[in-house]
Formats: C-alpha cells, sequence, structure tokens
C-alpha cells in the first residue's frame, strides 16, 4: 500500500472537482486521481468538434483548479481497479491507494446498444480526445470532398437528446454558413446533416413547445430528421435504418446514450439502469461503508424518488452535497439526504436560437432569450477565467463573424 488518505475521489469531473474542492477546503486530506492532468467542460465538447471553439476553452489543468487548496493531491494515473469493501483503488503501474472514504465519480462511456458497427465506425462525443477526433474527421472529409467534386459530404448524427440537437445544429451552422466562406460555394450543396432517433421527436425530455421549435429551428438550417427509426447497422460508407433505409454518410456521430464504465462494471457494486449505481439518498453506494458514487456514474433521484438527468448541475451538486456528508462521516455527524436544485434544461439550436426550461416551474424561453440564457450559464459554470475569456471570444468570433475557432488536423486514423 503506497498510502492512505482520508478520502480518496476517482474522477475529476464535474462531481469529482466539486466534492475535492470542498473537502480540501474543510481540511480533509484528499486524493484526487483521473487519467487526465485536465478538467473537461463537456457541455461544450460538440463546439470543439465543430470548430465553434478552442480546446483551450473547455479544458482547464486540474492542478490549476486546486492550486490555492493545499488539501486536495492531484495524482494523473489510470485506475484499473477498485475495491469498494477496503476503500482500495489500483492504478495501472500498480500502485495502490487507500482511503477511509472512497468516492466514484469516474463519469460513463458511450452506449452504443449493441450496434453492429457503432463501436467500429461510429464518433462518439463525450471527451475532449472524441471531439478532436471528430473534429478532425470533418475537416479532413471537407478536403477530400473538396478535391472529388463528384463526392457528397453526408453526416449523420444519431441521437434526438441535447448533444444530438446541438451538435446537428452546429453542423448545419457551418454548411451554411463557414463552408460557403473557406470553400468553393458549390460544394454547401454537396454537404448534408441528418439526425435520427428511435423516439417520435427530437429532445423528448423537454416540453412539447420546446421540442417543436427545436425541431422546426433544425429543419430551417436544413437538418433532415430520421425520427422514428433506430439505427440497426454503422458502416464506414453510411448507416442503415430499422425500415431498411440506407443513408449514405461519411462520418456518422454517435449521441445516442452513455452507460456506466469497466471500473463501476467490475466494482462489484449492485448496478441499475445504464449499468450506473443506484445510490442512496444520501448518494452512498448500497451494501458497503465510506463509498460514495457521483455524477454520470450514479443513478441519483431528488426528494421525490424522482430519477435524476444525466447533467452537469447535477454531478456538480452532487459532489458538493457528497463532501457535507463526506464531513459529516469523518466528524461524527450525520448524513442528509440530496436535495437537488432543479435549475431546468436548456440547449442551443444553432447561432442566435435555443430553448430553455428554467426551474421547477420550467419558465419556457425560446429563441434570442433561450440563446443569451445558454450563453450565461455556460459561461458561469466554466472554470477559470482564462477558459471564460477563450470562449467568449470563440463565440463572439463564431456568432458574428462566422470564424471557425479551430482547424487544425490531426493525422488519419
Amino acid at each position: 500500500m503506497d498510502d492512505t488518505y482520508q478520502v480518496i475521489v476517482v474522477g475529476g469531473g464535474f462531481a469529482g472537482m466539486a466534492a475535492a474542492g470542498k473537502l480540501g477546503h474543510r481540511g480533509i486530506r484528499v486524493l484526487l486521481i483521473d487519467a487526465n492532468n485536465y478538467h473537461q467542460f463537456q457541455p461544450l465538447l460538440y463546439q470543439v468538434a465543430a470548430s465553434q471553439t478552442g480546446v483551450s476553452a473547455v479544458a482547464r489543468p486540474l492542478r490549476s483548479e486546486f492550486r490555492g487548496n493545499k488539501g486536495v493531491r492531484i495524482l494523473t494515473a489510470e485506475v484499473t481497479s477498485v475495491d469498494s469493501a477496503t476503500r482500495t483503488v489500483t492504478t495501472a503501474d500498480g500502485s495502490r491507494y487507500q482511503g477511509r472514504i472512497l468516492v466514484l465519480s469516474v463519469g460513463a462511456v458511450p452506449n452504443f446498444f449493441n450496434t453492429p458497427g457503432a463501436a467500429e465506425h461510429a464518433y462518439p462525443l463525450y471527451s475532449l480526445a472524441d471531439a478532436t477526433k471528430l473534429s478532425s474527421a470533418l475537416i479532413r472529409a471537407l478536403d477530400e470532398a473538396d478535391r472529388d467534386q463528384a463526392e457528397s459530404l453526408d453526416v449523420v448524427v444519431v441521437g434526438g437528446g441535447p448533444t444530438g440537437v446541438e451538435t446537428a445544429g452546429a453542423l448545419a451552422e457551418n454548411v451554411k454558413y463557414i463552408v460557403p466562406k473557406y470553400f468553393p460555394p458549390a460544394l454547401a450543396g454537396r454537404c448534408r446533416i441528418h439526425l435520427v432517433d428511435l423516439v417520435p421527436n427530437v429532445l423528448m425530455a423537454f416540453s412539447p413547445k420546446s421540442q417543436a421549435y427545436a425541431r422546426d429551428r433544425l429543419l430551417k438550417l436544413g437538418v433532415e430528421l430520421h425520427m422514428g427509426q433506430g439505427v440497426t447497422e454503422v458502416r464506414p460508407e453510411g448507416v442503415t435504418l430499422a425500415d431498411g433505409t440506407v443513408i449514405p454518410a461519411r462520418i456518422t456521430v454517435w449521441a445516442g446514450g452513455l452507460q456506466a464504465g469497466k471500473i463501476i462494471a467490475e466494482s462489484g457494486l449492485p448496478q441499475g439502469k445504464g449499468g450506473r449505481i443506484d445510490v442512496q439518498p444520501d448518494l452512498t453506494a448500497p451494501g458497503v461503508e465510506g463509498v460514495y458514487v457521483l455524477g454520470d456514474a450514479a443513478n441519483i433521484t431528488d426528494a421525490r424518488g424522482e430519477r435524476l438527468p444525466q447533467l452537469g448541475s447535477v454531478a456538480e451538486q452532487s459532489g458538493k452535497w457528497a463532501a457535507r456528508n463526506i464531513h459529516a462521516d469523518l466528524t461524527g455527524g450525520t448524513r442528509q439526504p440530496f436535495a437537488y436544485w432543479d435549475k431546468g434544461y436548456m440547449a442551443m439550436v444553432g447561432r442566435g436560437a435555443a430553448v430553455a426550461e428554467l426551474g421547477r416551474k420550467r419558465v419556457h424561453l425560446q429563441g434570442p432569450l433561450a440563446f443569451l440564457a445558454w450563453l450565461g450559464v455556460h459561461l458561469a459554470l466554466l472554470p477559470g477565467f482564462q477558459q471564460k475569456a477563450r470562449a467568449l471570444s470563440s463565440w463572439a468570433a463564431g456568432y458574428v463573424t462566422h470564424s471557425p475557432s479551430q482547424v487544425v488536423v490531426g493525422q488519419p486514423d
């Protein structure tokens, strides 16, 4: 055993950062372990993929985030296994770390629902690496279509939730504004964006009014909607739908759902929907002592027993609440059941347009007002002044001058 800590936090996402930060400031010795040395702001990954925002606007070094927090040690390492009974984690180099309390905020991985070819040929959009890989693939495809004027460029986005809608809208805006500006105008006419989902409409978690607005806005941007049809196969040259329809596509983006990853699957903890852990009201894992599961690794319910969505706000609030309960564990206090402050939902649907349903009473906004609310909320949530400034600069360039934020292409896959 390499060392013993009061609390070990696995995962530097919204939940892990919030929990570690609160605990460190209370004088509790915390080890925060993540495979990456940065926190990624997942709500804006689609903008990185669409070259609307640069990488530096969505990634903040973890050590920079905790620079003034003496109680938190950052360890960049891949966790390969956890022992929930002994609250021990093992990293790829064989090192083992044990804590009095173990916090699992390891995020999730794409759920391809066993769709043939999806894992091999689709581009997921859950990590910064996913976003930069997709961005490079999109730019390469544009260059190839420009060289071969007989080629079309079709992109299929699978998933009609917020990530899918925001991605499809951003790509359609690129076709409308960016492609004609930087390529021969005729190329835009050969680019098509498709949005596919098994459900009957986009943004099914939103109200019918918001769904209708988002649908109309996507259609006006030129997105071709294929709703009520699931994808039965993904191939390098396109996708097949349940009714046998084949959509030729050079790129398929998978925004079709998430599930818990290998660490949770092999943790020995009982799994619920999506392979996630059905945590207790106080955010602890059932059946073990001293283990908390947060964020996208957990199925969290509110005070009414209703399952909360996999949102950054849920993850962040659960991290802060868990820190309070952990402090109570270590000081002889009493845990309290998680009380979620429901801020509502929002989704961007292209330049100057969004839908927002704010607060528990769901105040509905559409169009420019919702767009401004989206900008304000995401700007406030971004960690670090530099990230806020870079995002604001990227948005100004993209929404005012229609200039891409990043156009660097990596090596071919």
